[in-house]
């Protein structure tokens, strides 16, 4: 006989904070949101954290080298696309890999023998100012000098003048040998007063600059994550079908954590793949699983030997798994019922297994209300979609600006490897849409503004970190009246007041 859930299957939207008591210590530069990323045994430190509880979605719309290196300023793991070819996505890991804390790999890149206009193409194309002259116009060639706008003046100059005229020749450069710290290149740099400081290896080839500029930029990210080499922490997708190549090129090309993606992870598939990462890596490699909405899905996955666990089927903005299959759970009662699990899972065992909360985000206080609610960190799409970083193209709509967005069960992704139906089996039907979002600007500015929110949330409900949220919550359903009732209501506000005063 069918299993039935009694209790309805509930949203975000239908809970509310109860505020607790508030001490003096209860102020926002108070709060951490430090949050475990891996599993870890009781009494032992996780070996991956993050400083705030959130992660880039999967996808193709949202997740590429750029949203790394901006997450990871942030404090945050993106986990780049992986509906691509495993040579294309090892080449973004790499990148935003190869982008250490002020360590910046150049894009603006010139030969000596291209001419004053070739370069400013490449200014009008890149933006910057500083090119390096290589000798094969690559980020890595041998450094032959470098040119910034002070050593060119366009209305005196024949656009066809060699680059090499009037560049700044190798020997007359300030550099810093690969392997110099970032404390000794900016030392370098104040020092000579510059703008920017080439790092060169022995054989004279360019590894990295650091910009002046930078240094006030590293300075305004106190909550970067960093591996032991001051690299940027990169996430990495992967699917159940590929896994035995993708997965190596994968860790070679330096990802610290992998997300096998798919649409729902209570499966062999994702067993037989979690047993591949563990029989050829052991738990050097981490690797999270899912997507489960109950206990017995958590509980098949930690027993897979996954490192966290997603939850969410159907309650992502542009995922119409619930309405196609009839397929899914609420978010809210979701998360409350895996994070059940979770605590006896770790009372019986001893292990903490992190949980993420993926989809149904749809407010900033949902994501106090998932975390709450026990999650210990949140995946999302549309949130990071919407930000100048995200791959989607800009576009003026109908006078405003929106980021493309779309799903990677949507014809246009193609990305049927997500759905575990083995062999070469495609869908014959979509379970994502694309779609437009209101573009919202730099993701740091949006990021820090939401993280405000909920640790000013957290302030009220008297608690300083996500564990203690997670221990003293009080949390109420709301009814459909009172959703109302907490927003602006029986007013006419000033911005659709259309002249009224």
């Amino acid at each position: 006989m069918a299993q039935f859930f009694n209790e309805p299957s509930r949203t975000f939207n239908e809970y509310l904070l109860i505020p607790g008591y508030s001490s003096k210590e209860c102020r926002t530069d108070n709060v951490s949101l430090k949050t475990p990323v891996v599993k870890f045994k009781k009494g032992e430190e996780p070996a991956l954290t993050m400083n705030i509880p959130l992660v880039s979605a999967v996808m193709q719309a949202v997740s590429d080298d750029r949203m790394a290196v901006a997450l990871a300023k942030e404090g945050g793991i993106s986990f780049i696309y992986g509906s691509q070819s495993i040579e294309d996505q090892a080449a973004m890991v790499r990148k935003a890999k190869s982008t250490k804390a002020g360590f910046v790999t150049s894009d603006a890149n010139i030969r000596p023998d291209q001419t004053l206009r070739d370069l400013l193409e490449l200014k009008a194309r890149t933006g910057h100012s500083t090119t390096a002259v290589t000798e094969d116009g690559t980020a890595e060639g041998k450094l032959v000098g470098l040119v910034t706008s002070r050593d060119y003046r366009v209305s005196r100059m024949d656009p066809d003048t060699k680059v090499s005229e009037f560049m700044t020749p190798f020997e007359k450069l300030i550099y810093a040998k690969a392997g110099a710290t970032l404390s000794e290149a900016n030392d370098i740099l104040w020092d000579n007063k510059l703008n920017s400081l080439p790092v060169i290896d022995d054989n004279q080839r360019l590894t990295h600059f650091v910009f002046r500029k930078d240094y006030d930029s590293h300075k305004a990210n106190p909550n970067e994550i960093l591996d032991e080499h001051k690299r940027y922490i990169v996430g990495a997708g992967v699917n159940t079908r590929d896994y035995e190549e993708r997965i190596p090129a994968l860790v070679d090309a330096g990802a610290d954590i992998l997300c096998i993606d798919s649409s729902e992870g209570y499966s062999e598939w994702q067993a037989e793949t979690l047993k591949f990462v563990r029989e050829k890596y052991g738990d050097s490699v981490k690797i999270g699983a899912g997507n489960v909405v109950d206990g017995e899905g958590f509980r098949f996955l930690a027993e897979a030997g996954a490192d966290f666990i997603k939850i969410g089927i159907g309650g992502g903005s542009i995922c119409i798994t619930r309405e196609q299959k009839g397929i899914g759970r609420g978010q809210a009662s979701a998360v409350q019922d895996v994070a059940k699990a979770r605590n006896e899972y770790f009372e019986k065992t001893g292990i903490y297994i992190p949980i993420c909360s993926d989809g149904g985000i749809v407010y900033d206080y949902h994501m106090t209300l998932a975390l709450a609610m026990g999650a210990d960190f949140l995946m999302l799409g549309r949130y990071f979609a919407r930000f100048e970083e995200a791959p989607g193209q800009k576009i003026n709509l109908n006078g405003s600006y929106v980021k493309e967005y779309w799903g990677e069960g949507s014809a246009r992704a193609r990305n049927w490897q997500r759905y575990d139906m083995g062999g070469d089996a495609k869908l014959s039907f979509e379970e994502g849409v694309d779609s437009y979002v209101p573009y919202a600007g730099m993701l740091s500015d949006n990021v820090k503004q939401s993280l405000q929110k909920v640790k000013s949330t957290m302030c009220n409900c008297g608690v300083l970190t996500i564990p203690e949220l997670q221990k003293k919550a009080k949390l109420t359903i709301v009814s459909a009246t009172s959703i109302v009732e907490g927003g602006a209501h029986d007013v006419i506000t000033k911005e659709t007041s259309s002249g009224i005063k």
